[in-house]
């Protein structure tokens, strides 16, 4: 199983992330996808993963939450890992370029304000063009800002080289606004597990098994039976048996068809 979305450098890890790595692995977790959510959590989340090499990869980005009135400079830091070495030769390229493996994680946040409505939306579009240039994929998020956000990214559409739609957790509709992006894929993640949530019946009825990646989101939102809980990449094997259960197949190939779909959409995990 591939984790394609980890907090790993959170504080919540501070204390046994050794251990949390170790019962990733000893649950079959080969790789976690590692996000960033500004500079500074950039600058450890390519530490972290230095420090796991061949298990944890690194993206880089500004969340949209993070978006705030010293975007730009902040912007400005990031993109230094990400852009400035990209005309250059493979040979001369930096190591810490090389091992960004995506952009992310970025998007459109209004769940909770839309204050920095048009900073976000300009935060993003500038994020979509480091992924153009770079080809490296996005990890996107997007709460309460999907018209925008579609309406964004059909500008580029041509020219993306794709990425996952981080935590899907909406209707079929939505989903078939997401998936007409052929390049990119949804996260599916713990949400899937919930007595309440819809996923179960949308996704077989909607979505082709290979347009989904694995995902924890940890520490957040654990999985039923461990809801509740801090979340790790070890519980992603739960989200692996619903997943089986809902497409009626079993789990080796569930484990299958979406580690595929990672090295698809993120090509230098190859």
């Amino acid at each position: 199983m591939i984790d394609t979305h980890a907090h790993l450098d959170g504080e919540e890890f501070a204390e046994d992330r050794t251990e949390v790595m170790m019962r990733a692995k000893e649950a079959g977790v080969s790789k976690v996808l590692v996000p960033a959510i500004d500079y500074s959590s950039s600058l450890a989340v390519m530490q972290l993963c230095a420090e796991y090499p061949d298990f944890a990869y690194p993206m880089v980005g500004l969340h949209p939450e993070e978006v705030k009135d010293n975007w730009r400079e902040e912007l400005a830091k990031i993109r230094e890992y990400v852009v400035t070495d990209a005309a250059a030769p493979p040979l001369h390229r930096s190591t810490v370029f090389q091992n960004i493996i995506g952009i992310g994680e970025v998007g459109l946040d209004y769940y909770w304000s839309r204050e920095y409505e048009k900073e976000q939306l300009a935060a993003f579009d500038e994020q979509v063009q480091w992924s153009i240039e770079t080809g490296l994929p996005l990890m996107i998020h997007c709460r309460k800002g999907q018209n925008e956000m579609v309406h964004l990214l059909k500008q580029y559409e041509r020219e993306l080289p794709g990425g996952v739609f981080h935590c899907f957790t909406g209707n079929e509709r939505e989903a078939a606004d997401f998936l007409q992006f052929d390049r990119f894929v949804l996260g599916i993640g713990g949400v899937l597990t919930f007595k309440k949530s819809h996923l179960p019946e949308v996704l077989p009825a909607s979505v082709p098994l290979d347009r989904i990646v694995l995902e924890t989101d940890s520490p957040y939102m654990a999985p039923v039976p461990m809801r509740g809980k801090r979340n790790e990449s070890a519980y992603v094997r739960f989200v692996l048996q619903k997943l089986a259960e809902c497409y009626g197949v079993n789990k080796e190939q569930v484990a299958e068809v979406t580690n595929q779909t990672v090295y698809r959409v993120f090509p230098k995990l190859l």
